[in-house]
């Protein structure tokens, strides 16, 4: 039997904890100009864009290759600074069955520390753990703070 599997992610930031949380909160549509080096689009399909239930589709670069994913914002906890998204189809489910994303964000003395969270379940046991899952969210992480410190 398949099981749920966890991979983290940590990047530490200078950018205040207020302002990376808000960005992705509540700025997604600006993506592709924060994090052009990995977001290239983003659409709105369903709902509000910060709102629990809004259904966006990206297009991204994962490694050396263009995908889309089509999520949708499941929780949002303005308190501890987290949003869950869950994958609802796209390219990353070809080799997973479910997928759910955790972005928390969290103050730590002058800077911010962002730890994301990826569960997935493998479709097939022989396939490889998301590492370049994990670069993605490194390298979209560090592009949004140098846009926020520039800005």
């Amino acid at each position: 039997m398949a099981q749920i599997r966890k991979m983290d992610c940590q990047v530490e930031i200078k950018s205040p904890a207020y302002e990376f949380y808000d960005a992705f909160k509540t700025k997604a549509q600006l993506m592709p100009k924060m994090a052009n080096q990995v977001i290239t689009d983003i659409k709105l399909l369903q709902g509000d864009w910060d709102s629990v239930g809004a259904v966006r589709l990206w297009t991204y670069i994962a490694g050396d290759k263009s995908e889309t994913i089509k999520e949708k914002l499941v929780h949002v906890d303005d308190k501890n600074k987290t949003l869950v998204f869950r994958m609802l189809e796209g390219d990353v489910l070809n080799s997973y069955k479910s997928w759910n994303t955790i972005l928390n964000i969290t103050p730590m003395g002058e800077g911010t520390m962002v730890k994301w969270t990826m569960e997935f379940e493998k479709q097939i046991e022989n396939i490889a753990d998301p590492v370049k899952y994990a670069d993605f969210f490194t390298i979209w992480t560090k592009n949004v703070d140098a846009y926020l410190l520039n800005a």
